[in-house]
């Protein structure tokens, strides 16, 4: 039997359950500045899920990232990325988040509060999101849709690499912007 959706302050709420990210349509990507200009990449290698609760408030999410897939479409920079220099892909091939409380901020907007790890270290984060709707796709499987995003202090991280460079400045900004685009499958 179907489960009837609900509406929460107007807005068609999904089922509850268990939901796995598609890694097909799902996008875990960042910008970092780089001198003057913006440096977009991202990581084709993840997991995670999201557990929608009876309420925005009772749900989470979690993701783990394989830190040797990140791509910036230059080979000589993606290398350096795994390096000692930034992540250390072989000794800490893996970033992960697991969110610990979830706000509803608007009609579906909402902010996902999280650890983030990257290298063994563990810092809070809150990501401001938007939930996109949910529905059922041409397999009947009940999907559902979100985005979020946050900007952090990557040195917080011990990401601290940098390059003065000779008109002043760094080669590499301090901030980085944390962008995920999510479509999700109900399994449970």
């Amino acid at each position: 039997m179907a489960q009837a959706a609900q509406e929460i302050t107007g807005v068609s709420y999904p089922p509850a359950g268990t939901y796995e990210l598609d890694p097909s349509h799902t996008e875990v990507s960042f910008v970092a500045r780089h001198m003057l200009t913006k440096i977009r990449g991202r990581f084709t290698e993840f997991s995670g899920s999201i557990e929608v609760g009876e309420t925005p408030e009772s749900s989470s999410a979690q993701v783990d990232v394989q830190t040797g897939s990140v791509q910036t479409n230059f080979e000589q920079r993606d290398n350096h990325l795994k390096s000692a220099d930034f992540f250390e892909s072989d000794e800490y091939p893996v970033m992960s988040f697991r969110s610990t409380a979830v706000r509803h901020t608007g009609d579906t907007s909402f902010e996902l509060d999280g650890d983030l790890t990257i290298k063994d270290v563990t810092k809070a984060i809150t990501l401001k999101g938007e939930f996109n709707g949910w529905g059922k796709d041409p397999m009947d499987n009940t999907k559902i849709f979100a985005e979020a995003s946050t900007t952090v202090e990557r040195e917080e991280w011990d990401l601290t690499w940098n390059v003065a460079v000779e008109t002043g400045g760094f080669l590499v900004g301090k901030k980085v912007d944390i962008v995920i685009d999510v479509e999700a499958v109900k399994v449970g």
